[in-house]
């Protein structure tokens, strides 16, 4: 697993962005690069306190089913930190938490944290991920952080 981090300053409170980052309108707006294809989006399903189980769904396939990411919130305190473990994936709308494709997956985090800085916010990404997706989540991460930004600027 590698670990990966990203962050990006904000010119806005840490609790404009927390809003921003879990709500769902603007979720699908600034996670829209995560799924690229035309008509495709970045949703989720489920909730955002600890404990929660969450659905990061990506894609779905030509029968409406759904692709994506089976986990739990780990921790959360607004607005300064969440971390996401996952638990598994969707594939075809069916959740894969024991398959050999899954298993490198299984108790990756992605964290953001949330930190006041000069009357903004220095909002930070730390995520585990498969060496195949390395250049791809390098590629969107830094994208995804630019529309955050002009998304909670507004």
């Amino acid at each position: 697993m590698k670990k990966l981090h990203f962050e990006i300053f904000i010119n806005a409170k840490p609790e404009k962005v927390w809003d921003t980052v879990i709500n769902k309108e603007s979720y699908v707006e600034w996670t829209r690069v995560f799924s690229p294809t035309p008509g495709s989006t970045s949703t989720y399903v489920g909730g955002w306190n600890k404990g929660d189980t969450i659905k990061f769904i990506g894609s779905e396939d030509e029968n409406g089913k759904e692709n994506g990411m089976l986990s739990e919130i780990a921790e959360s305190r607004k607005p300064e930190f969440i971390s996401i473990r996952h638990l598994g994936m969707i594939n075809n709308g069916v959740e894969d938490t024991t398959s050999d494709q899954v298993k490198p997956w299984i108790g990756a985090h992605e964290n953001y944290t949330f930190t006041e800085v000069d009357g903004g916010t220095k909002f930070e990404v730390d995520t585990d991920t498969a060496e195949e997706y390395e250049e791809m989540f390098s590629d969107a991460w830094p994208k995804a952080l630019e529309k955050l930004k002009e998304v909670a600027e507004r």
